[in-house]
C-alpha cells in the first residue's frame, strides 16, 4: 500500500528533491494550489487535494487544506487507523507564508492580512501533535533527512522545531498587528511574549565553563559594522553596550568613555574627540589598559596614534578616518566597530529591562528619564554657577549608568574619580574621592541616590567638593542641607533617582 505525504510550500526551494525522495520511497504526493503546479512542471505525480476531499478551493485559495479527511489522516495514531475509510498520511512538509517578511517594514494591513497563514498553521500542528506517527518538516535544512530509517528522538526534535516556527509566527503576527492597531504603547500589559532568533553561538559566556549563544530579538536593534578585530566575545557585547549607553547620553557633543568590566572608569567631554579622548584617559590611565571606548565622533589619525599605542580590546564609533583605520588595523585583535545607528536613536532603542530570577521574571520600563536643569531644585544658600550646572548634568548622566550606591566625582565636563556598586554610600564617597587623579578642590560629586546622613557632607568637604547633586528624599534631608550650608557646599536635588541593581 503507498503511504502519503502531504507537501504545501510557499518556499518552494529544492522542494522538487525531497518529493523526488517521496516517489522513490513509495509515497503518493498530496498537493494543491501552486505547490501542486510546481510539481507537475518538474516532472512529478501529485494528487490534487481536491480529490481526497471533493471540493476545489474557496475563497479564492483561503481554504485549500481546512478538510476532515486530510487531518484526520495526519492526526490518527495506531489504535485510530483502522477507522479510516483512506491511507494515513505520514509526512507533512509545510512552510509558511513570509509574514515575518513584512513585520517592521510598515505595510499596509491588507498585505499583513493577506500574509496571515491559516492553513498551513494548522497542517505543522496537526502533524507535530501527531510527532511519533507523523514526520513533519518545515525547515528546508532537514529535507535530507532518512525518512526510511527516521528514529524518534528525530520525529521529536521536528516536532519542537514546529511548535517553535508557528509560536513565533504568532508573536510576528501579534507584534505587528498591535503596531498597526495603534496599541503599542500599553504599559506592562498582562501578558507579554518576546522570541529571539539565535544568530550565533559566542565561543563562550562570561567564563569558559558557560555556554552562550547572541539572539536577536523583536526590538530595534544596533545597526553596525566589524572593521576589524576578532569576533565579539559575550563580556565585549556586555561591555559594548554599556560604554555606548553613556556615550548615547552626550550624543550631540564630542565625548569618550572608557569601560571596564560594565563600568566606566574614564568620562569625559572635549572641544573636539581627542580632546575628550584625553580627558577620559586622564581618570583612570591604569584601568583603561584592556578597556571598552565608546566615542561620539569620527576617529581621525592623530586620535589614532594615541590608541595605538596602548591596549584596547574594542573601539566603537560612528566611523574611522581611512587613515586611522589603516593604522588600528596593524593590530589584528583589536576589534573596531563601526556603528551606523545615529547615537540619538541608540538612546532608545530598549523600551524595556527583562530579568529573570528564581521567584518569577522582572520586567521594567528602561530607565530613559531625562534630566533637566530647569527642574532642578537648590536646596542650599550656595546657588550654582551655569558651569557648575554643566559639570552637574554631565555627572549625574554618567552616575545614571553605575550600580548602585554609584557616585561620580567631575570637573570640567570630565570624570575625575568614579566609584559604584558599593554597599553604603558614604563607603562609595570615600573611594570615589580617594581614587581623583589631582585634586577635588571645586569639583562637583553626583550621588545616584539620596544620602542617608550627614557623614557623606563631611568628607565631601574634607575634598574640598564644591557642589552636589542628589535626588533628595532623605528623612534626613533638613540634616544634610543644613550642614552643607554650613559647609558652603552648593547643592541640587534632582527628585530622579537612578538605583542601578
Amino acid at each position: 500500500m503507498k503511504k502519503r505525504a502531504y507537501i504545501s510550500v510557499f518556499n518552494k526551494k529544492n522542494i522538487e528533491n525531497i518529493a523526488k525522495k517521496l516517489i522513490s520511497l513509495n509515497y503518493e504526493i498530496i498537493s494543491t494550489g501552486n505547490t501542486s503546479k510546481y510539481l507537475k512542471d518538474k516532472g512529478i505525480e501529485v494528487t490534487e487535494s481536491s480529490t481526497i476531499t471533493g471540493f476545489s478551493e474557496l475563497l479564492g485559495g483561503k481554504v485549500k487544506s481546512l478538510h476532515p479527511e486530510i487531518f484526520a489522516g495526519i492526526l490518527a495514531d495506531e489504535n485510530e487507523i483502522n477507522q479510516l475509510s483512506f491511507p494515513p498520511i505520514s509526512v507533512v512538509i509545510v512552510n509558511l507564508y513570509p509574514f515575518e517578511l513584512y513585520e517592521g517594514k510598515n505595510a499596509d494591513i491588507s498585505t499583513l492580512i493577506k500574509n496571515i497563514d491559516i492553513g498551513g498553521v494548522a497542517l505543522l500542528r496537526a502533524g507535530a501533535k501527531n510527532y511519533k506517527n507523523v514526520i513533519v518538516i518545515t525547515d528546508e535544512a532537514d529535507f535530507d533527512i532518512d525518512i526510511e530509517n527516521i528514529t524518534l528522538e528525530q520525529k521529536e526534535a521536528l516536532a519542537l522545531k514546529v511548535f517553535s516556527k508557528t509560536s513565533n509566527y504568532d508573536l510576528s503576527i501579534f507584534r505587528e498587528l498591535k503596531l498597526n492597531f495603534g496599541l503599542e504603547n500599553i504599559n506592562l500589559p498582562d501578558y507579554i511574549n518576546y522570541s529571539f532568533a539565535k544568530e550565533r553561538d559566542l565561543r563562550y559566556g562570561e567564563n569558559p565553563h558557560q555556554n552562550a549563544a547572541i539572539y536577536k530579538s523583536s526590538d530595534n536593534l544596533a545597526d553596525y559594522e566589524i572593521l576589524n578585530g576578532k569576533e565579539l566575545s559575550y563580556n565585549n557585547i556586555v561591555d559594548l553596550s554599556s560604554s555606548l549607553n553613556i556615550a548615547s547620553e552626550f550624543f550631540d557633543v564630542p565625548s569618550a568613555v572608557i569601560v571596564k568590566h560594565t563600568n566606566p572608569c574614564g568620562v569625559a567631554l572635549g572641544t573636539d574627540i581627542e580632546d575628550a579622548w584625553d580627558k577620559a584617559l586622564d581618570c583612570d590611565p591604569m584601568s583603561a589598559f584592556g578597556g571598552i571606548v565608546a566615542l561620539t565622533k569620527n576617529v581621525s589619525y592623530s586620535l589614532a596614534k594615541k590608541m595605538h599605542s596602548m591596549f584596547l580590546e574594542v573601539i566603537v564609533a560612528p566611523d574611522f578616518d581611512e587613515d586611522a583605520l589603516s593604522l588600528l588595523k596593524q593590530k589584528k585583535n583589536l576589534r573596531l566597530i563601526k556603528l551606523n545607528t545615529p547615537l540619538i536613536d541608540y538612546k532608545n532603542l530598549l523600551k524595556r529591562e527583562i530579568k529573570f530570577t528564581p521567584f518569577g521574571t522582572l520586567v521594567q520600563d528602561t530607565d530613559n528619564k531625562e534630566l533637566d536643569p530647569e527642574t532642578f531644585k537648590t536646596v542650599t544658600k550656595e546657588k550654582p554657577t551655569s558651569e557648575m550646572i554643566e559639570d552637574m548634568v554631565f555627572a549625574y548622566k554618567v552616575a545614571k549608568h553605575l550600580k548602585s550606591n554609584a557616585i561620580v566625582i567631575a570637573k570640567d565636563l570630565k570624570t575625575i574619580g568614579i566609584c559604584g556598586g558599593q554597599t553604603s554610600r558614604v563607603g562609595a564617597v570615600e573611594i570615589a574621592l580617594m581614587r581623583v587623579c589631582d585634586s577635588a578642590k571645586d569639583a562637583i560629586l553626583a550621588s545616584d541616590g539620596f544620602f542617608p546622613a550627614t557623614d557623606n557632607i563631611t568628607v565631601a568637604a574634607q575634598h574640598r567638593i564644591k557642589g552636589i547633586i542628589q535626588p533628595a528624599g532623605s528623612i534626613k534631608d533638613k540634616e544634610v542641607i543644613e550642614l552643607a550650608d554650613k559647609l558652603n557646599i552648593c547643592m541640587v536635588a534632582t527628585g530622579i533617582r537612578h538605583f542601578k541593581h
